[in-house]
């Protein structure tokens, strides 16, 4: 139970407790973080594995694939979708600062009570299971 009387991750975003719609778990980001970093790193070879290629392949991935399919092949393989805080389409800006600031890293570890990482709070998104 967190301090503020929520009784578990979502509830003040008027999500539901578990099943679809309710807040993406850690362990399912993680999957889907793995499974999208993975597909970056082998297409980067390419390039000779170059980190900043693997970075940038990774990023244009997200950028792709948030607005088009509301998750990158990692979070619709692993049954997430991105979406606004209202529920709504997360549109194409939002996508962008998203993936910005999932690479600089500090953001997406930085957790509220709804286990929103910093980079979505600032796009305004949510990641729920679909």
């Amino acid at each position: 139970m967190t301090q503020t009387g929520e009784t578990y991750p979502g509830e003040r975003l008027a999500l539901p407790r578990e099943g679809r719609g309710s807040i993406a778990r850690v362990g399912r980001r993680i999957g889907a973080l793995c499974l999208d970093y993975g597909a970056a790193y082998l297409i980067s070879g390419f390039w000779g594995w170059d980190a900043l290629a693997i970075l940038a392949i990774f990023a244009i991935i997200q950028i792709a694939f948030l607005p088009t399919l509301q998750g990158s092949p990692g979070h619709r393989i692993f049954g997430l979708r991105l979406v606004r805080v209202d529920g709504a389409w997360a549109g194409l800006w939002r996508p962008i600062v998203r993936t910005a600031l999932l690479i600089v890293v500090i953001p997406a570890v930085v957790w509220d009570a709804d286990q929103r990482g910093l980079h979505d709070k600032a796009a305004g998104t949510v990641l729920i299971r679909s």
